[in-house]
């Protein structure tokens, strides 16, 4: 058939790339040589490494050169940013880089392997910033990538080469202290800058340019060294920052001028800045260096409170760290869309988030070390991230599952160092399997199934002990294992789950064991068996009264085991039931997989334009959650029903199923190695290859499989994107302000 208006044509592949590179906050100054040469290096170069001594802007530089890269479109599929210095288990990097490119980590293979699969023919600049820690995971890492995407280039940003064999690297060097005939230095520039943004009206004029000069070259030209003097005006004039810096200088090299090498100068500069501290911005200093990542007031206010501190000075002495360089606002990404931040407390959109960069961020845990208190702050940080789990698996049966989402993700940073914590440290295994458990949500709402099952499959290892606890992990785990097509690994630790359950009198675990045994044969090709297990599961959820998305889903499973047996009549008042429960609850997440298997039915009972609708509906509602294995069982229900009626389109149905094949290779074993969820497929498959020429079938496959995510939920939508996570979601009453959960 002829394409509706806004409808992508067979030869469009996807639309403009996304942006995804954070915004700047503050004015760029100079680095026009190395921004050109780091542009020169990326049109033949694979891996570009920025090295340099922390402090020196190697992350600005690198950020910039992709933002000016990015507004040139020179790469089809865009750029993207991954924040190394963020992950600390080498064993997680290939599913922090999944989690940049947005592509999920659904299946039970290595990372690398997805990454190489699905960066194959892109043609894409990837960031990596702060790899100094992870020098040999990020060089085995992109070594993988470049072998086997022709078309990618790396950026990467540390303090120490990658060795990578297509590594060429750009050192950069301190700003420029010296003016050229008609310019002003670079440092100095750099300085005027930062200063009127602390002191309105400060200008560099006659008076004052030739101490600034003087105090940029005792700093080296060092960026941050710069931006933390720069910070003392409020306070000191410049005559007095020089002099009381180089009075530290002498103390330091017995006063041989100029004997002071640039990292002695940076960690004298940030020392000097942390004594003009007061002892409470001092203390809270350390004690924010137990965040990873980004971080907003309310768990500041939590974390580091106590003490000296009490929670409601922090506001106040984050602001006066923001206004001395010590701690960043944090920028949303250009093309993020406003409003999907919101508070635990769910004060709404436009939160503010902080972050210290690295450099000031290692001192300050030096001094929190010092301080004997790194444990407690450690446990605080813990109990604040296990309360945000806590509170997103409430709220995840509601009206707020995309801000939900969304909030998780931002936290995403701070729950592996949670984790990492409760794994290492003596005694808090227990809460590692409650932390882990309790975001399945994340895990499998998100798409981070392959991170998920690491946690898991390290706490599980590390707290064998028959708790409530473990019996939670454990069903997780075989829920996880299911969803990826590995019922080998599921089968085992759902049995484990249910025998605990019944030894201990665990009602709730045993509920959730069949429930998820019920899924295993589901998949199995077993819906009978399938459909005896769900019936047991619910009548257990109903005897204790839990009522939740997982309860949803029982039913979902139910309907869809009915569907598959040729009982529809049944199989479609489980599912009206599922629809109703959650339009009554503002439920999005399980609705939209009723949303999947009522489309089928629809199909199967020949109600195409019902069906349709429903089906994209579905992948629009499960694009919102990145939700892949919602998206691409509605996708092949498409698929199947543009090979049906008199408007059939062979072309765009192979086409449809192409992208489909690709999503499939994000998600695990294709239809979970179901012959019965496959049955769309194979129908749609045999009937696109009887009216299409072999050379139709191919290149339509092939032209499904180059679309990206967004491409294909645009073309399956009939031309338009979803709106971003919050947009359509149900109107619901504000959340209270939940409490962190303690572990003492």
């Amino acid at each position: 058939m002829e394409n509706e208006p806004g409808t992508p044509g067979r030869a469009a592949l996807h639309g403009p790339p996304a942006r995804h590179l954070p915004a700047e906050l503050t004015s760029f100054i100079g680095r026009a040589t190395e921004l050109a040469e780091v542009a020169r290096l990326l049109e033949f170069a694979r891996l570009v490494t920025v090295t340099g001594p922390g402090g020196v802007g190697k992350s600005r530089l690198a950020l910039r050169a992709a933002t000016l890269a990015e507004a040139a479109g020179g790469f089809a599929d865009g750029i993207r940013l991954v924040e190394v210095s963020g992950v600390q288990d080498p064993e997680l990097l290939g599913h922090a880089v999944l989690e940049a490119l947005r592509l999920t980590d659904s299946t039970a293979r290595p990372p690398v392997d997805v990454l190489t699969e699905q960066l194959a023919d892109r043609e894409l600049l990837l960031v990596l910033d702060g790899c100094e820690h992870l020098v040999a995971a990020c060089a085995e890492l992109v070594d993988a990538l470049l072998r086997a995407a022709p078309r990618l280039r790396v950026l990467s940003t540390s303090r120490e080469s990658l060795r990578s064999p297509a590594e060429h690297l750009l050192p950069v060097a301190p700003l420029s202290v010296t003016a050229v005939p008609g310019a002003t230095a670079d440092a100095v520039r750099l300085f005027a800058d930062r200063a009127a943004a602390v002191l309105p009206g400060f200008r560099l004029d006659e008076h004052n340019a030739e101490e600034i000069a003087l105090l940029c070259r005792r700093l080296d030209g060092i960026p941050l060294a710069v931006e933390l003097a720069a910070g003392r005006l409020r306070a000191l004039s410049v005559e007095q920052i020089a002099l009381r810096l180089d009075d530290r200088f002498r103390l330091l090299t017995g006063g041989a001028r100029g004997a002071l090498l640039r990292h002695q100068t940076l960690r004298t500069t940030i020392g000097w800045s942390h004594e003009l501290c007061t002892l409470q911005e001092r203390l809270l200093w350390a004690r924010l260096s137990v965040f990873a990542g980004s971080f907003d007031l309310e768990a500041a206010e939590y974390v580091c409170a106590g003490g000296a501190i009490e929670a409601d000075q922090v506001l106040d002495l984050l602001d006066q760290l923001v206004a001395k360089s010590v701690v960043l606002r944090v920028a949303e990404p250009v093309g993020r869309p406003a409003g999907r931040e919101a508070g635990r407390s769910g004060r709404g959109s436009g939160g503010v988030r902080f972050r210290m960069l690295d450099t000031l961020c290692e001192y300050g845990g030096q001094w929190l070390r010092t301080t004997g208190d790194e444990l407690r702050l450690r446990r605080r940080h813990r109990d604040w991230y296990l309360g945000l789990a806590t509170w997103g698996e409430a709220e995840w049966f509601g009206p707020r599952q995309a801000e939900t989402a969304e909030r998780t993700s931002l936290a995403h940073p701070n729950l592996r160092a949670a984790l990492e914590f409760c794994l290492t440290e003596p005694g808090e295994e227990q809460l590692a399997l409650v932390l882990a458990g309790t975001l399945w949500f994340f895990w499998v709402g998100s798409g981070h199934l392959g991170e998920g099952r690491h946690w898991l499959d390290r706490s599980l290892a590390l707290a064998p002990e028959p708790t409530e606890a473990r019996a939670k992990a454990l069903w997780v785990t075989g829920y996880m294992a299911t969803l990826q097509g590995d019922l080998a690994s599921a089968g085992p630790v759902l049995e484990e789950c249910r025998r605990q359950a019944v030894a201990t009198g665990d009602d709730r675990a045993l509920a959730y064991a069949v429930h998820r045994q019920g899924c295993a044969a589901l998949i199995g090709d077993e819906p009978a068996r399938a459909a005896v297990l769900f019936e047991e599961a619910l009548w257990h959820y109903n005897t204790i009264g839990e009522l939740n998305c997982n309860v949803l889903m029982a039913m979902f499973e139910l309907g869809i085991a009915h569907l598959f047996q040729g009982e529809t009549e049944t199989g479609n008042l489980w599912l009206d039931r599922v629809r109703g429960i959650c339009e009554a609850h503002g439920e999005k997440w399980a609705y939209a997989y009723a949303l999947f298997a009522l489309a089928y039915s629809d199909w199967a009972a020949g109600e195409l334009r019902t069906a349709r609708a429903r089906a994209r509906e579905c992948v629009r509602l499960n694009h919102l959650f990145r939700d892949l294995l919602g998206i691409v069982l509605a996708m092949d229900v498409l698929a199947v029903l543009e090979t049906e009626g008199p408007d059939s389109d062979l072309f765009e149905a192979r086409v449809l199923q192409g992208a489909a094949h690709r999503m499939w290779q994000a998600v695990g074993t294709p239809f979970f190695g179901s012959r019965i969820f496959n049955g769309p497929y194979r129908e749609c498959e045999a009937r696109a290859r009887a009216g299409l020429t072999e050379q139709e079938f191919d290149e339509a496959f092939e032209l499904g499989a180059a679309l990206d995510l967004d491409a294909a939920v645009r073309r399956a939508l009939g031309g338009e994107l979803p709106g971003p996570p919050g947009d359509g979601g149900l109107p619901g009453p504000r959340p209270a302000q939940p409490s962190p959960v303690p572990a003492r």
